[in-house]
């Protein structure tokens, strides 16, 4: 089971548009619609990627119709990504 949380963590960080969703809805709640806003891709695909993250379980959601907004479910993801982007910088001055 800790191999199986291993991979999804891995694959839910492991691409930078994913990274960039978990780092806006670390703010707070958005819709579909705010998110393609903020990073610039289409609904469909950030709805794809909302979608994949959803079904890891990193994500939970609330729906107000018309809208649906997507949330940490795990809000610890912020320090991964805070400490992810640490170890980036480092890697990349040495």
């Amino acid at each position: 089971m800790k191999e199986y949380q291993e991979e999804n963590l891995a694959r839910a960080i492991s691409a930078s548009s994913r990274r960039q969703i978990l780092r806006f809805l670390s703010e707070g709640e958005l819709t579909v619609k705010d998110i393609a806003g903020k990073t610039g891709m289409s609904m469909s695909l950030a709805s794809r990627h909302l979608q994949f993250l959803y079904d890891l379980g990193f994500l939970q959601t609330r729906k107000a119709p018309p809208y649906k907004f997507y949330s940490l479910k795990i809000t610890e993801i912020k320090e991964l990504l805070e400490i992810y982007d640490k170890v980036l910088k480092k890697s990349i001055k040495s």
